[in-house]
C-alpha cells in the first residue's frame, strides 16, 4: 500500500512547505502507523503580522467586488476540489486516519458548501421601511468586516469549508488557523481557492502554537469577529479575548448526543443504521451519538443487537479498502479512552464488545458499553472515540430528562414510528439539532448550532451567512 505524503504534497503546496533555516515545526503523523510523515513550519508573530495587515488591506476590496463575481470565484472553487477529490482525500486519510471513502465524502461536503454560499451571496437582502412622501428609510447588511476562524482535526476539510464559504461569500476577508495535525489537506482546500482566482490577501492560513496564534489574532483590531469550532473549555477561553474588544463571536463546541429508541421502532433497520455512525471517524464527531437511551421492553435486543454489529466493524489504515473505521488522530486519544472504558467497567458497566487498544498506531476498538450507570465519567464527559454507552429508560418522560441533564446541546436523536411522540422529542429535548429516525442533520442549507454549554450561533444555511453580516439602518429626509 503506497502511503506517499510529500508527493501528493508538493502537488499542491508547490514551494515555500519546506521548513527555513532557523523556523519552529511541528510534526505531521499518520496515526495509523504513529509514524511522522512531515512537517509543518509555525508561523511568528512577525508572520501573523503580515496576515493581519494583508487581511485588513484585502477587505474593502473583496467587499466591494459584485456577489456575482464572489459567488463565481467559490463556484470555481467548488469545482477544483471535486476535480481535486481523490488527492485531497488522501492526503485527510493520511493526516486525520478516517477511511478514504469518509475522507471522499467529507471532501464533497466541502463542495458542496462553496457552491450553496456562492449562490446565497446574492440574496443577501435589505429592507425598505414605510415612511412619508419624500422620506425612505433602509436596512441593509454589510460584512463585518476581516474575521479569525478556528477549526478541529476532526473534520478539517468540511469544517474549514463551512467557516470559509459563508465568510467569503458575503464578502469578509479571513484568517484561518486550521489544525497542525492536518496541514496537507486544509492546504490543498485552500490552494483551490486561489487557483479559482481569490484576490490576494483575502484568505490567510496560519499554523502554530495554538493559544499564541488565537491570542495575537483575536487582540488585534484588525479582526471583526471570530468563529470557532473546538472543546467547551477552549470555547470559554476564546469568548474572554474576544470581550476584550467587542468581537463577535461563533462558538459551535463539544456534545454528548444522546440517542432515545423506543420500543415502536423497527430495531434491526435501527440498529443497521446507528451502529455505523457511531463509528464513524473512530467516533471523533461532534454530534457523534453516544448515550443510547432504550426503553426497557427492547434494551436486552438492542444492545446484543448492537454488539454483534460492533464485533463486525473491520478496522485498519484508512487507505485500505476493506477498513470500516480508522484510528484516533493522535497520541493522546487511546489513553484517555482506555481511562474512560475503565472507570465504567469499575461502576458496574458490561463491556458488550472492544474496550482496549489497538496493537500498533492510535487505534482503539470499537466498543459497546451496557448498564453504564450517571455516575461514570463517560456518562458526563463527550469521549469523542469509538465508544458507545447504553442504558435503559422507562417512559417518555423519563428519557427526555435523561436526554436533557447534561450541559451540553448540540445535537440529539430518536427514533420512534409514533408521530405524537416524535412531536413531543422536537419540542422537548434541549438541543441545537435533533434528528429523529435519522443522523443527517448537516447540510449547507441548513443552520448547524448548540444550545447551553454547546456554544451559541449557527454554521450553514442563512443563519451562517448572517453571523457575517452586520446591519445598518439608513435614514433618508
Amino acid at each position: 500500500m503506497d502511503t506517499s505524503y510529500d508527493a501528493d504534497l508538493a502537488l499542491f503546496i508547490g514551494g515555500g512547505w519546506k521548513i527555513g533555516e532557523g523556523r519552529d515545526s511541528f510534526p505531521v503523523v499518520d496515526p495509523a502507523s504513529g509514524e511522522t510523515i512531515g512537517e509543518v513550519p509555525l508561523a511568528s508573530a512577525a508572520d501573523l503580522d503580515e496576515a493581519l495587515n494583508a487581511a485588513e488591506k484585502a477587505f474593502p476590496l473583496w467587499r466591494a467586488t459584485p456577489a456575482e463575481a464572489r459567488g463565481a470565484i467559490l463556484r470555481k472553487g467548488a469545482a477544483l476540489i471535486r476535480e481535486r477529490s481523490d488527492m485531497i482525500a488522501r492526503l485527510l486519510t493520511l493526516e486525520q486516519g478516517k477511511p478514504i471513502a469518509e475522507a471522499r465524502s467529507e471532501v464533497a461536503g466541502a463542495a458542496q458548501m462553496f457552491d450553496w454560499c456562492a449562490e446565497e451571496a446574492t440574496r443577501v437582502y435589505g429592507r425598505v421601511l414605510v415612511r412619508p412622501v419624500g422620506q425612505r428609510a433602509l436596512v441593509t447588511r454589510q460584512p463585518v468586516g476581516p474575521v479569525a476562524v478556528f477549526t478541529p482535526w476532526n473534520f478539517p476539510v468540511y469544517l474549514l469549508a463551512k467557516k470559509l464559504s459563508a465568510a467569503l461569500a458575503t464578502g469578509c476577508s479571513v484568517i484561518a488557523k486550521p489544525p497542525e495535525e492536518t496541514p496537507g489537506c486544509t492546504a490543498a482546500l485552500v490552494r483551490c481557492l486561489i487557483d479559482a482566482g481569490l484576490p490576494d490577501g483575502v484568505l490567510q492560513l496560519v499554523h502554530g502554537v495554538p493559544d499564541a496564534v488565537s491570542r495575537h489574532l483575536i487582540a488585534s483590531p484588525v479582526i471583526r469577529k471570530v468563529s470557532f469550532t473546538g472543546s467547551v473549555p477552549v470555547g470559554r477561553h476564546l469568548m474572554r479575548l474576544a470581550a476584550d474588544g467587542l468581537k463577535r463571536v461563533t462558538m459551535e463546541l463539544g456534545g454528548h448526543a444522546p440517542v432515545l429508541v423506543f420500543d415502536d421502532c423497527d430495531l434491526d433497520k435501527t440498529l443497521d443504521l446507528v451502529v455505523p455512525q457511531k463509528f464513524r471517524n473512530a467516533g471523533q464527531v461532534c454530534v457523534s451519538p453516544t448515550r443510547f437511551y432504550v426503553q426497557e421492553s427492547i434494551y436486552e435486543r438492542f444492545v446484543e443487537g448492537f454488539a454483534a454489529r460492533t464485533h463486525g466493524v473491520t478496522t485498519g489504515h484508512g487507505l485500505d479498502a476493506a477498513s470500516t473505521m480508522g484510528p484516533l488522530a493522535n497520541v493522546r486519544r487511546p489513553g484517555a479512552i482506555a481511562a474512560l472504558v475503565e472507570d465504567a467497567a469499575a461502576k458496574g458497566a458490561r463491556v458488550m464488545a472492544g474496550g482496549k487498544r489497538g496493537n500498533a498506531g492510535f487505534f482503539f476498538q470499537p466498543t459497546l458499553l451496557a448498564d453504564v450507570p450517571d455516575n461514570a465519567d463517560i456518562m458526563n464527559n463527550e469521549p469523542f472515540g469509538p465508544v458507545a454507552v447504553a442504558a435503559p429508560f422507562s417512559t417518555l418522560e423519563d428519557a427526555v430528562a435523561k436526554a436533557n441533564r447534561l450541559p451540553f446541546g448540540l445535537a440529539a436523536f430518536a427514533f420512534t414510528e409514533g408521530l405524537r411522540t416524535a412531536n413531543v422529542l422536537g419540542d422537548a429535548i434541549e438541543a441545537g439539532m435533533v434528528g429523529i429516525n435519522t443522523f443527517a442533520i448537516s447540510s449547507a442549507d441548513a443552520p448547524f448550532g448548540g444550545v447551553k454549554d454547546s456554544g451559541f450561533g449557527s454554521e450553514g444555511g442563512t443563519e451562517g451567512m448572517d453571523s457575517y453580516l452586520v446591519t445598518k439602518a439608513i435614514h433618508m429626509a
